[in-house]
């Protein structure tokens, strides 16, 4: 179904929130279909958050989020309606959508694609909808997969949303660790000790990032190896003398060696 497209809309595209994990990253792109395959209008990921000062942590709840939002600002930029819809700067937990402005565009619309990941309550690829739905895209959902979300009352708690997307439950973590066994803590949380990060430094890290990713969406190209620095020089191949001469030499040395 994400991939049908209508026959009565002139061949208007269907876009898709694609969200992807590796080990490493985390991936985040906005692609519709075509005859040919899928084309991708914009893509952001999670190694592009070190600059906008998350240096650590590029795999977790809070930096799926600043991912989501780093691809809607930018898709947002591209199409020249980043001014118009700036989505939800606030964040304070509560779950909203996107709605039409008055004599203008309406908002950018795209469905969540999460591919193989299952669909479970509090999983990282709802932290990248939330990010791109805060960002200004207009990604139809509801709040019960979010974690905080109480199924018998069938309510969400917005300040365990919020928490989450500022990394205090990783926060919380890092003290009950360090409390508990600091030899543990020095090694699973080395990085965030050598980056100089404590656990009362994530919120102001992430809240950081929003702003700067906000501030500047725009993709900087990397600065790529030119052909010269990839090249190696090869040995120039032995004729048959030298290689004679260096049978020659081996068996004296292992001779030598034996004595």
């Amino acid at each position: 179904r994400l991939i049908t497209q209508a026959k009565n809309k002139y061949n208007s595209p269907k876009y898709r929130l694609v969200v992807r994990f590796t080990n490493t990253d985390i991936i985040c792109q906005i692609v519709y279909a075509k005859i040919q395959g899928d084309i991708v209008l914009a893509s952001a990921y999670a190694h592009e958050l070190p600059r906008y000062g998350v240096k650590v942590g590029l795999t977790n709840w809070a930096a799926a989020y600043a991912t989501g939002l780093l691809v809607a600002r930018r898709v947002l930029a591209q199409l020249g309606l980043a001014d118009k819809y700036q989505g939800f700067p606030e964040i304070d937990g509560s779950v909203q959508e996107v709605e039409a402005i008055e004599d203008g565009p309406r908002p950018f619309k795209a469905f969540l694609d999460i591919g193989l990941k299952r669909a479970t309550t509090g999983s990282k690829v709802f932290a990248a909808m939330k990010g791109a739905s805060d960002g200004g895209i207009f990604v139809p959902h509801s709040d019960r997969r979010f974690p905080g979300y109480d199924a018998e009352a069938k309510s969400l708690d917005a300040e365990t949303l919020r928490n989450y997307i500022y990394g205090g439950h990783i926060a919380e973590y890092m003290r009950t660790l360090k409390e508990e066994d600091e030899d543990r803590y020095k090694s699973q949380f080395s990085r965030f000790i050598k980056a100089g990060v404590a656990a009362d430094d994530l919120e102001e890290m992430y809240a950081a990032a929003h702003k700067a990713i906000r501030a500047d969406p725009v993709a900087k190209p990397t600065e790529k190896k030119t052909a010269a620095e990839y090249t190696r020089k090869r040995q120039t191949p032995l004729n048959a003398k030298q290689r004679t001469d260096r049978v020659r030499q081996k068996i004296e040395s292992f001779k030598r060696s034996q004595q």
